[in-house]
Parts: C-alpha cells; sequence; structure tokens
C-alpha cells in the first residue's frame, strides 16, 4: 500500500478527517477535495488533532455540484472514499437543496472515477438508507444490509432521502457502466467519538445542544452508535478487502436511547448534570414541537418505532471490531469539553 493514492471527497468533514487520518497511519497517500480552499490548513490541524500528520495532503477545489476540478482531483489514484455529502441539522425549505447534491454528486464523483480507471469507490451512505422502510418493518426486525429505506415515505426529511437515492443512484451507475470502478458502501448510524476541531457535524452538535441545556427533557427515541473512528476502519477495509467489492456494511454498535446519551454524558461530565435532559417527552409533546423545532421533525418517524440493526456482515467480511457506545459517547462528550465547547 505504500504510495498507493487515495481521494477523499469532503475533507474537511467530521468522518472524512478520520478517515484521512486512518488513510495516513497506515501509508498510503492521500489526496482530498474541499468547496472552499481556503480552508485547507485548518483541515489539516483538524486531522493532525485526529492522530496524523497530515502536510503531505493534497488539496483539489471541487463541489458536488460542478464538474471543475474532479478529474485533476482523482487523477491517479487507486481508491476513491466518496465521503462528502450535505447534511445540516436544520432542514432546509426546499429538498433539493441536500437531494440534489448528494445524488448529482455521488455520480458526477463515480464519473471521474470511472474515467481514471480507479479500481473501488467506497461511498458513505447512511443508516437512514437501510432503516425506514414503507411500509413500516413488522415489530422486532433487525435490520441489516439486504434491507432499504423508501423514498417515497411520506414522513421522513430530505436528508433520508437524499442518502437513500444517492445510494441507490450508485449502485444503478456501477451496474450499467462497463468501465465503473467497483462500489461498496458503508451505512453509518449516529456518529459519535472524538471532535478533531469545533467544527460540529451535526451528531456531534447533538451532544453540545444535550450538554448546554438546550433539551430539559427527550424524545423517547433510540439509535445504534456508530463511533467515528470505527467508522474510518470500516472505509479503509471495504476499499482494500477483496470481499467487499458490491457490499453494503452497517457501521455501529449497540443501541441506547436519547437520555441514555444524555446519562452518559452526565457520567463524562458530572458537572453538566444540572444541564442534561433528565426525562423523556411524550409522543404527543414531542410531534407538538416539531412543528416550531424543525429540528425535532428528523425523529418523528422513530417515535414508537426502535430500529435496531447488526453488525455481523462488517465483522465476517471485513474482521472488524468496534468501540462500546459507552466509548463514543463519553470519547465525543471530552472532546467537547477539551475544546471548551460544552
Amino acid at each position: 500500500m505504500a504510495g498507493e493514492k487515495v481521494l477523499v471527497t469532503g475533507a474537511s468533514g467530521f468522518i472524512a478527517k478520520h478517515v484521512i487520518a486512518e488513510l495516513i497511519r497506515r501509508g498510503y497517500a492521500v489526496q482530498a477535495t474541499l468547496r472552499d480552499l481556503d480552508r485547507a490548513e485548518e483541515t489539516r490541524r483538524a486531522i493532525g488533532n485526529a492522530g496524523a500528520t497530515a502536510s503531505e495532503i493534497k488539496f483539489f477545489r471541487a463541489d458536488l455540484m460542478d464538474d471543475a476540478g474532479w478529474d485533476e482531483a482523482v487523477a491517479g489514484c487507486e481508491y476513491v472514499l466518496h465521503v462528502a455529502s450535505p447534511f445540516p441539522l436544520k432542514h432546509p425549505k426546499d429538498a433539493d437543496e441536500i437531494i440534489r447534491p448528494a445524488r448529482e454528486g455521488a455520480l458526477r464523483v463515480l464519473a471521474a472515477a470511472a474515467r481514471a480507471k480507479v479500481k473501488r469507490l467506497v461511498l458513505t451512505s447512511s443508516v437512514v438508507a437501510i432503516t425506514l422502510p414503507w411500509p413500516e418493518a413488522p415489530a422486532g426486525h433487525v435490520f441489516d444490509e439486504t434491507d432499504w429505506t423508501n423514498p417515497q415515505r411520506p414522513d421522513i426529511t430530505a436528508y433520508v432521502v437524499s442518502k437513500t437515492v444517492a445510494e441507490l443512484a450508485a449502485w444503478d451507475y456501477v451496474a450499467e457502466t462497463p468501465d465503473a470502478p467497483e462500489l461498496a458502501v458503508v451505512n453509518p448510524a449516529f456518529v459519535l467519538g472524538p471532535a478533531p476541531d469545533a467544527d460540529l457535524s451535526t451528531s456531534l452538535e447533538v451532544i453540545r445542544l444535550i450538554g448546554t441545556g438546550a433539551y430539559p427533557a427527550a424524545p423517547k427515541i433510540a439509535f445504534p452508535i456508530s463511533d467515528v473512528r470505527d467508522v474510518a476502519v470500516t472505509h479503509v477495509l471495504a476499499m482494500t478487502t477483496p470481499e467487499a467489492a458490491g457490499q453494503r456494511f452497517l457501521t455501529a454498535n449497540g443501541f441506547l436511547r436519547l437520555i441514555e446519551v444524555a446519562r452518559l454524558v452526565s457520567d463524562a461530565l458530572p458537572d453538566l448534570a444540572g444541564k442534561v435532559p433528565r426525562g423523556e417527552l411524550p409522543d404527543i409533546a414531542v410531534r407538538a414541537l416539531a412543528m416550531v423545532d424543525t429540528r425535532l421533525k428528523a425523529v418523528l418517524p422513530d417515535l414508537g418505532f426502535p430500529r435496531p440493526i447488526t453488525n455481523t456482515k462488517a465483522h465476517r467480511i471485513l474482521g472488524q471490531t468496534f468501540h462500546s457506545p459507552k466509548e463514543a459517547v463519553t470519547a465525543a462528550a471530552a472532546s467537547l469539553r477539551a475544546l471548551q465547547i460544552i
């Protein structure tokens, strides 16, 4: 692997920074894209905080909605890890602000990878492309990589649609394009773990809100937990494991209610005990609040419908092990304290 080049898209993102750090630790040469090259140095510093020397990374300007720059960025690369995708905390009035960049960006990067004769592209999708079928799954169903979200489901957000249609479009592209690279897909869940800088992901923003007393009570929701360090490893293993071609991989471990996440934050930082949620809101109250706080709209499909997953496939094919949910939450809380955010 020494000297093999890998392109990582969306280098300023939480997952991408950890992915790049993992690649560098394993000896790969990394090229990376940013929408704004003025962010190159802050991104280098953050990757350094994630545990890797980032001085040799070569950055390219590229936008998911523009053809310019992609051929230059992917030139000479053996692999592409397409991590970039919009994930706003607040949902836009126009769903296409999220859906179009996700879908068209995936196809744009795949096309550039095909022209460059890239061996394999790993796409960062999401658990939300798996766990929201319509009609609803039966009670007790444990979701795996054979499950798919229905993008026509009436109660899902634009983000969920964006991740689902982008992944579907990617699979269609490689099936229909003779010179397409091999495709593997990584499906993280609620991604926590150590923040390398103060540019918080949507998931880490939830921890910030919990730690700053934004919500006195938590919705009755639960979700699988992904440690960002594990997510980074999954990307690299999906890139290099021969049997991973043509496969999707759920990368998460354990299942926590949001109130349990809050309690783990309090355990890690006892001085926040008076700020974290101390109880759970009735579902009817959450639905009412979602009419004025759009951040809550994302949780509505999960009220009353726990959606556990299995990571058996990642164990079996990739040989992967995972941090515990407690480790992921504790590392997130500790990093936000070190950054003086909570």
